[in-house]
């Protein structure tokens, strides 16, 4: 059975909006995953795929249910702004789990979480590079150090098939303070990963792609489906990451590319300002691989220019 539907976001102390889902009921019982795109409006990749995914569904082989957020962040979407709500200014994925009684970005983040997140067994929390970022593909995984969970955490991020995985021990700890979607499932018990897929606004058919075989990997994981791509066999695990904030505000020149390998201290990127006079320099605090690069002229202090990881072998 297909069922979509709209969760109605009322106006209260500013505009209302709605989040459109599709819930997708398998003829065998099964668990409950979750597929949650747009958190970030201007994230095109993850609204497509799941376009897709809804179209190809088979409910008689499938076991248990999908629950598909096709656009959590409704204002961001149709205002085509990157990171923030033209409502209300927030990151809608930093104010989790949201207030029944908040501005329009934490109302969102309270019903996902009440009437999706709670719902769910498990949870992926679909990305790509905003607007401005030039990424390239990869997974979060969350370490709690609860062995169970973090097994499960891993299973995901392996069944996604996406090769380079950021291993990620920093996240909240307190469900009332879960900032992200991805840690709200986590902190209540449930599974999740984070996918980036996709780069600088953009709607190419190989990120779309690469997320759609990315969830049917999953499927195939749980067993809601017989059918589906193998887990990565080759993972490269990502230990240390640093995001690299913008000490100024003006006009970026990034030096580096999405994908390249630098070593500690690298200029990432020159800062100048309005009449073109260089103010800052931006440098990698760690060796390793540029996960993303703003790739957009314009910059705001503590803003993230870029992403650095460090490859490694490990075992967790």
């Amino acid at each position: 059975m297909i069922h979509s539907h709209t969760i109605e976001i009322p106006h209260t102390v500013d505009a209302g909006t709605q989040i459109p889902v599709t819930t997708i009921t398998g003829a065998h019982p099964g668990p409950a995953l979750a597929l949650i795109a747009g958190n970030h409006g201007y994230e095109y990749p993850p609204i497509l795929a799941l376009q897709e995914l809804r179209a190809h569904i088979d409910t008689g082989a499938l076991s248990g249910t999908l629950i598909l957020v096709h656009v959590a962040n409704m204002p961001s979407f149709l205002g085509r702004t990157v990171y923030f709500s033209p409502v209300d200014g927030k990151n809608l994925n930093r104010v989790y789990p949201g207030q029944a009684d908040g501005t329009v970005s934490q109302r969102i983040a309270y019903a996902i979480t009440r009437e999706v997140i709670e719902k769910s067994d498990y949870v992926l929390d679909l990305h790509c590079g905003d607007g401005n970022e030039s990424l390239r593909p990869y997974v979060y995984q969350a370490v709690t150090g609860d062995p169970k969970m973090d097994a499960d955490v891993q299973r995901l991020a392996l069944a996604f098939g996406i090769d380079h995985i950021l291993i990620d021990r920093g996240r909240p700890t307190d469900p009332a303070q879960s900032l992200y979607c991805s840690t709200t499932a986590i902190t209540r018990g449930k599974p999740a990963i984070v996918v980036e897929s996709g780069l600088l606004g953009q709607c190419d058919t190989e990120s779309v792609r690469q997320i759609v075989h990315g969830v049917r990997g999953v499927m195939r994981e749980l067993k809601m489906t017989a059918d589906g791509p193998p887990p990565v066999d080759r993972p490269v695990y990502l230990e240390p990451s640093a995001v690299v904030p913008s000490p100024a505000t003006g006009i970026l020149y990034p030096l580096v590319e999405r994908d390249q390998v630098v070593a500690k201290g690298t200029v990432l990127a020159r800062i100048t300002d309005f009449f073109g006079v260089e103010i800052a320099l931006v440098e990698a605090p760690i060796a390793g691989k540029v996960l993303y690069v703003v790739a957009t002229p314009p910059i705001v202090k503590g803003q993230p220019v870029a992403c650095v990881a460090t490859p490694q072998a490990l075992s967790i």
